[in-house]
């Protein structure tokens, strides 16, 4: 199983990245992402699949818990397959929701709860250039002259340098 689940990893890392190109470039890289996939990743998913469905465990135990749980979320695993914009797993959302948790724990102690809040929004601030591919600094100084020009609403800087 873990070779399985290794082959469609191996395949999904040749597949070209996309978010950061031009539209046309990116309509491009969407196609090939999803031909790749239904090629390849698809028969190998099905395999997963085939091998999950001829499992026995003894009820109760937790590889049969584990089993029914995969089974029950079948669509949502194998959306990648029909979707190129879907990447195959959450990792990379994960480990930014780290950042934004550590920091959370680091502000336990503050002495006041403005301060916890505006640390709040800095740390969302930064994470959202950081997902942007953007420098933090720069999109900070943008998010408060945005500020500046339209007192009162919530407004994020766009890209313009």
């Amino acid at each position: 199983m873990l070779k399985l689940i290794g082959e469609v990893y191996a395949i999904e890392a040749d597949l070209p990245g996309w978010y950061a190109l031009a539209a046309e470039e990116r309509q491009a890289a969407l196609a090939q992402r999803l031909a790749v996939r239904q090629q390849h990743s698809a028969p190998v998913v099905e395999r997963i699949r085939d091998w999950a469905l001829t499992q026995r465990a003894a009820p109760g135990s937790a590889f049969r818990k584990a089993l029914e749980y995969m089974l029950k979320l079948w669509d949502g695993l194998s959306v990648f397959l029909s979707n190129p914009v879907v990447p195959i797993d959450n990792n990379h959302v994960e480990r930014q929701m780290r950042d934004m948790v550590m920091g959370r724990k680091n502000h336990y102690g503050s002495k006041s709860k403005r301060g916890t809040e505006v640390a709040a929004l800095f740390y969302s601030l930064i994470e959202t250039a950081r997902l942007r591919g953007e420098d933090p600094g720069h999109y900070l100084q943008r998010a408060a002259l945005a500020a500046i020009e339209s007192p009162g609403t919530v407004t994020l800087p766009k890209n313009q340098d």
